[in-house]
């Protein structure tokens, strides 16, 4: 049976999502205390960590939380959220809120005057939206910063980076300003501000959250997802935003209540297939002996671990052929206009996707293909592809990304990223959970690649391995508690 990290004396903004859910439900709290506890923490430590923008003013959102309250007492069915406090990348439409995506050439962007398809989902399952999370210009790189908002900086460590694009989203959930959070990935983007931040994402499988966005629809590459402070939260609020819609032809049909309480695996016997450096790729000392002890401890829980290291040949290229095409796909009408206030590398995403040709794509996309056959054949004798998360701890928060690890230089903002696009390439859902810390406290996070389509199974081992370790009971030094 799973257990809790949530103390029933501490603070609600540290109570997991389930337990803050079912004492909604009960009655035990109202959707009231839960809003005003996290509204007061939010005002407490936001203007630090600056992970939450755009906020609904405070009267409105208990103005919902009243509401909410009044559905549980006259009986009315409750959604798996009901009376959550949440907020939305700031890449998602949200009904009266503007979508800046980060960027000054949307800084004056009108409210939105509808939901994006994964808002009406949150709001369905009784969520209350209290604002947007920061997010870098139209989600490029793996660090968040933009002209509109400025850094978000880390819990841990305020003159550190938080992580990106959805670092927001880590922030606010490191610093216990919200329960749960979304995020997009195509490159890292839940998964690297929940392994700098000490927090779990899942980039679940192609499909499992399905996506109302123009462009390529049909595209497993980009995805949405949750984000939270467990596995077993990230599950409660997969079964909210998870399940079939006509709107994305690639939608699972399976049933995502399934999600809603990922029950721990049993560690012992656990076949993983254990990687120390994504297939050659450069990391950083301290995160290798983090990432070392992990290992062990594993082991030492009767986890049956190999090292493997898988073959990513072409994984690299099939990234950027794919990634770069996406950009011109869904921007590539700014090319036509004033470009001056669109990032530099934005714009060389853009004329980069624009250039490529039609031999380019296919080769691409031949290439994904065949990193995705190998990547089904590895786990076909494992339960677990086993990774870093990031190659490097929470960098400096005035660099916009990271030019070097242990010696090896990149010349792209999206070189360090490898340890997640490698994974992207092979369309298998990926989980970031806690792997330790490093000698100066900075958190460092373990990559579990599953079976395909295998997110249930996933975050049930995700789950069995904190109630294990605690390392997702640890809560930030650099803010207050």
């Amino acid at each position: 049976m799973s257990v809790t990290v949530t103390d029933p004396s501490g603070p609600l903004h540290w109570w997991s999502a389930h337990d803050l859910a079912a004492a909604i439900r009960t009655r035990r709290l109202s959707a009231v205390e839960v809003m005003q506890a996290h509204l007061d923490r939010i005002a407490a430590v936001n203007g630090a960590v600056n992970a939450i923008v755009s906020p609904l003013p405070a009267e409105q959102a208990l103005d919902a939380a009243r509401e909410a309250d009044r559905q549980v007492a006259r009986g009315a069915p409750l959604g798996p959220l009901h009376g959550l406090p949440t907020a939305v990348k700031d890449l998602m439409d949200v009904r009266g809120l503007p979508t800046t995506h980060g960027s000054a050439a949307h800084a004056d962007a009108p409210p939105a005057t509808g939901d994006s398809l994964i808002v009406e989902r949150l709001r369905s399952a009784g969520a209350i939206v209290i604002g947007k999370t920061n997010t870098p210009e139209q989600g490029l790189g793996t660090l968040t910063f933009n002209p509109v908002f400025g850094i978000t900086r880390n819990p841990w460590d305020l003159d550190r980076h938080a992580g990106g694009s959805s670092g927001g989203a880590g922030a606010a959930l490191a610093a216990g300003m919200l329960p749960i959070a979304d995020g997009s990935d195509s490159g890292g983007s839940i998964r690297y501000p929940s392994a700098l931040c000490n927090t779990v994402g899942l980039r679940p499988s192609p499909g499992r959250v399905p996506s109302g966005r123009p462009g390529d629809v049909w595209n497993p590459h980009g995805v949405l997802g949750p984000m939270a402070r467990s596995s077993r939260d990230a599950g409660l609020m997969l079964s909210a935003i998870a399940g079939r819609d006509d709107r994305s032809p690639i939608a699972l049909d399976d049933d995502p209540a399934a999600f809603a309480d990922p029950r721990p695996s049993d560690l012992r016997g656990l076949r993983i297939a254990w990687s120390h450096d994504g297939g050659g790729l450069p990391i950083d000392p301290e995160v290798r002996r983090v990432h070392a002890a992990a290992r062990q401890a594993l082991v030492d829980l009767g986890c049956a671990v190999v090292d493997v290291e898988p073959d990513f040949t072409g994984a690299e290229e099939a990234w950027e052929i794919i990634e770069m095409f996406g950009f011109y796909g869904f921007g590539g009408d700014a090319l036509a206009g004033d470009t001056t206030k669109l990032r530099p590398d934005y714009l060389r995403n853009l004329r980069q996707g624009e250039a490529l040709t039609a031999a380019e794509l296919a080769h691409g996309l031949a290439l994904r293909t065949d990193v995705y056959r190998r990547t089904v054949r590895l786990l076909e004798d494992f339960d677990l592809l086993a990774l870093p998360a990031t190659p490097v701890p929470a960098p400096p928060a005035e660099v916009e990304w990271v030019g070097e690890v242990d010696g090896t230089t990149f010349d792209r903002y999206f070189r360090w990223q490898m340890l997640a696009n490698r994974i992207t390439v092979t369309a298998h859902p990926a989980l970031v959970t806690p792997a330790g810390f490093t000698a100066a406290g900075l958190p460092v996070g373990l990559q579990l690649v599953g079976r395909h389509r295998g997110d249930l199974a996933l975050l049930r081992h995700g789950a069995a391995i904190e109630d294990a370790t605690g390392w997702t009971a640890r809560r930030p030094t650099g803010i207050p508690e």
